[in-house]
């Protein structure tokens, strides 16, 4: 089956009559560190970001999901560090990334993380 089907009729699973819109950034571990702490307060770079897009906004298109930010830097490095492809970390970004934009919370309670886990796992296997 054409891969993108299959991600279409994998993003429809999820509750989407079109494919969501979502923005992926990939930036240095400098901006990424000054954006973490803008938004979470931590001032160290980290992998991944997600920024939902408002709720609350008319003009708001219905499948606009929001944007993932990932370090370019800090992927690589964790590439090296997990014995992954570069290509593997950063789609277990994305996946990451994407739940938060779903509303997925690890950092929220251990249930929640162990929810979360779980559903990286389904997505990982379900993209290969």
């Amino acid at each position: 089956m054409n891969q993108w089907i299959k991600k279409i009729l994998f993003l429809k699973k999820w509750g989407h009559e079109s494919p969501p819109e979502l923005s992926i950034i990939f930036v240095s571990d400098a901006v990424i560190q000054k954006m973490n702490k803008r938004y979470r307060g931590k001032n160290k770079p980290t992998d991944v970001l997600s920024f939902p897009a408002p709720c609350h906004s008319e003009a708001k298109p219905k499948n606009l999901l929001g944007d993932i930010m990932i370090s370019a830097e800090t992927a690589k490095r964790d590439s090296r560090k997990f014995k992954i492809s570069f290509d593997e970390e950063l789609k277990f970004l994305l996946i990451h990334g994407f739940l938060h934009l779903l509303g997925y919370d690890h950092e929220a309670s251990r249930k929640e993380e162990l929810r979360m886990q779980r559903q990286e796992r389904k997505l990982w296997k379900y993209l290969k």
